[in-house]
């Protein structure tokens, strides 16, 4: 696995147990104000990175990470010793998508669209940041 243009970046959970590494640029970021990331994060939405799963090294704590596959969607991934919510991946695992907050810095990406906004939180406004919605998933 080479390092995209010396691109690296780490991240972890909560208790340090699960550590990764990042080794090329994701490829977009957004949020989702989806019921399910709401329950989540708790929280009005979740923020996250697509990566290419190819592209991630595990430094420590694999056999720590668990998920939760619902019956159509992604499947949530996070530490078993703290509950810090990871990552969520597709069913074939050919999808990842790295929540902001597992970086211990910046990962050089900002978030540019929101999605599933036709479900966001009633006591969380969507602020007016020019960024394009979708009322469900976003097009790929």
């Amino acid at each position: 696995m080479s390092e995209q243009d010396g691109y690296m970046v780490q991240g972890g959970c909560l208790c340090g147990a699960v550590r990764f590494s990042l080794h090329a640029k994701p490829i977009v970021a957004g949020y989702c104000h989806c019921s399910r990331c709401q329950r989540r994060t708790g929280t009005a939405s979740g923020v996250s990175v697509m990566v290419d799963p190819e592209q991630v090294t595990w430094m420590s704590g694999e056999r720590l990470i668990t998920g939760w596959a619902p019956p159509d969607g992604h499947v949530k991934c996070f530490c078993s010793v703290c509950g810090a919510h990871l990552f969520s991946r597709s069913p074939d695992h050919r999808r990842m998508a790295i929540r902001m907050a597992a970086f211990d810095s910046d990962p050089g990406i900002r978030p540019s669209y929101r999605q599933f906004v036709d479900y966001a939180a009633s006591w969380e406004p969507i602020p007016e940041d020019g960024l394009p919605r979708d009322g469900g998933a976003r097009p790929r």
